[in-house]
């Protein structure tokens, strides 16, 4: 991939061990220390965000330039990758450990998981986001991904005060019986809880979370059933977005701005 850059920003495939542990421990500032999640001991000693998968998943990032050094490269912005054919061949995907894939049909190698997406606080408003999304249709043209899964994640663990939103996700946004995954039945959580006649789209969609409501944005369905994940303190649904929605009208969003991208760093060479 070509790394892409907006004025000090720049989002590339993390190349060294330096900026995979930078990530990590953005990653750990933001779901521990902010969100509250709840760290192993080894994480915890480490002030990173570490498991099994980050060792074959690319790791997609936003550098602030004018920032850090080689040896402590300033990470603002992350998401974690793992195809489908690197995944088959050694840990499996990381939403496995909530949600069965069984019904989901598609080639190994057509298939991308995206994890552990955050953001430093400070970068939420700069374009942060918008190069990582620039990123990911880069990399989905790069290896011609056709289907993205990922965890879309709720804050906190009460089902009751989510009841609205889940039942929303559920009556709106279901996925077709071909790519519908399944939460696993020991951690099932019903997501049928509101009948939709008692509830308000428009208003609920309000309340969504800034990065679910953007994966719905593209065309997104949602699985059967909810997680409940109390070492991240989150409830977590599960994403499927087929990237043909992706390399449509968004597409041509992403390529504008680049092209915006382009036109600004070179009326500042220029100037």
């Amino acid at each position: 991939m070509t790394p892409l850059k907006f004025n000090s920003l720049e989002v590339k495939l993390a190349e060294t061990s330096q900026e995979i542990e930078a990530a990590q421990a953005l990653r750990y500032r933001i779901f521990y220390d902010e969100m509250g999640a709840k760290p192993s001991t080894r994480c915890k000693a480490l002030k990173r965000d570490i498991d099994t998968y980050d060792i074959v998943c690319d790791h997609l990032i936003v550098v602030d330039t004018d920032l850090g050094t080689d040896d402590e490269p300033a990470v603002v912005g992350t998401y974690r990758l793992l195809r489908g054919n690197v995944a088959e061949a050694t840990t499996g995907f990381y939403s496995e450990n909530e949600f069965e894939f069984d019904n989901l049909a598609y080639a190994p190698e057509e298939v991308l998981e995206l994890g552990r997406s955050c953001i430093d606080s400070k970068y939420r408003r700069r374009g942060a986001m918008q190069l990582l999304w620039r990123g990911i249709s880069d990399y989905l043209d790069l290896y011609n991904i056709k289907i993205m899964i990922g965890c879309g994640s709720i804050h906190g663990t009460d089902v009751k005060e989510t009841e609205r939103v889940l039942s929303y996700l559920h009556h709106y946004h279901l996925a077709p019986s071909s790519l519908r995954p399944v939460a696993l039945a020991d951690r099932y959580q019903e997501m049928n809880l509101i009948d939709e006649d008692y509830l308000d789209a428009g208003l609920i969609q309000a309340e969504l979370p800034p990065l679910l409501k953007g994966y719905l944005r593209v065309g997104a369905y949602v699985g059967d059933g909810a997680v409940i994940d109390r070492q991240f303190n989150t409830i977590d649904v599960c994403i499927v977005v087929e990237t043909e929605n992706i390399t449509g009208k968004y597409k041509s969003h992403f390529k504008r701005d680049k092209a915006r991208t382009e036109t600004t760093e070179h009326a500042v060479q220029a100037s």
